[in-house]
């Protein structure tokens, strides 16, 4: 997705694999706070019905083992799977990421470094260590419930963490997917295995109304399995604007050395034929 970390980025990260909060606690009367659960998950399935793109620039800090970037981005958004990130330096642009249905393509202009592969979790947590299909990125960036999490369905638990209202769905055995709420808005998504580690947690915050959308302005998303944590907060979003579809397609700029990334073995980028 995200990334100016990508450059430079060593093979080798330390993974951090912490269990489930134990800081929650269930919330007495849960049959009422029950229907209270399910009036905000309705209000936020017609939020993510209404919500279709959004663009904006951004600043963006990632972290993963001893790698620790901040930059300026600009970023695009749109439902489902669209994506494009571009990543500034002092001298302009230092990467395009772009990605359209099944094509994910990445350009360094530094290098002329043009690279292809398919758009799927595995290729960006290969190059980026964010394990999340390009499709569930755009619902990162755009504060929506991933699409795993049947937002129709009634909570089988309801907790309380701090001021945070939580909704958890499934069990301990199959894992749960769980839903934070504050002051209305959806606060937090966390996704857990049957194994009880999180597969990633992400933070919603700063809410804004645009044009009758609330939209966040800071997004905080921790990976613990793979040992990633990244931040967005965004400048100045443009929701539900019109993108042309070509804003998500890159071609090779003259000389550019292809590459595709698939992963031989060691990790190096294998040369495209």
């Amino acid at each position: 997705m995200l990334l100016l970390a990508m450059v430079g980025m060593s093979a080798c990260v330390v993974v951090h694999t912490p269990a489930v909060p134990s800081n929650e606690t269930p919330t007495p009367g849960f049959s009422e706070t029950k229907v209270q659960v399910e009036k905000m998950t309705a209000a936020l399935a017609e939020r993510d019905r209404r919500l279709a793109c959004v663009q904006s620039p951004a600043v963006m800090e990632y972290t993963a083992g001893d790698q620790h970037v901040k930059a300026k981005e600009e970023i695009v958004a749109k439902r489902p799977g669209n994506l494009r990130v571009e990543a500034m330096s002092p001298f302009g642009v230092a990467l395009l990421l772009a990605a359209q249905g099944t094509d994910l393509a990445i350009f360094e202009p530094g290098q002329n470094r043009f690279m292809r592969g398919q758009a799927n979790a595995d290729t960006l947590y290969k190059y980026v260590r964010i394990p999340m299909a390009p499709t569930d990125a755009v619902g990162l960036l755009m504060g929506l419930a991933p699409p795993a999490f049947a937002l129709g369905n009634s909570a089988d638990s309801v907790s309380n963490d701090g001021a945070m209202l939580v909704a958890t769905f499934g069990n301990a055995a199959s894992g749960t997917h769980a839903l934070g709420f504050s002051g209305g808005n959806l606060a937090m998504v966390r996704d857990t295995g049957a194994d009880g580690r999180i597969n990633y947690e992400v933070r919603y915050s700063d809410y804004h109304d645009i044009g009758g959308v609330m939209f966040p302005y800071v997004i905080d998303a921790s990976f613990p399995a793979a040992g990633s944590h990244v931040t967005f907060r965004y400048l100045r979003p443009i929701v539900n604007g019109i993108i042309p579809d070509s804003t998500f397609v890159l071609t090779p700029a003259p000389g550019a050395t292809l590459m595709n990334l698939s992963f031989e073995e060691g990790g190096a980028f294998s040369n495209e034929s």
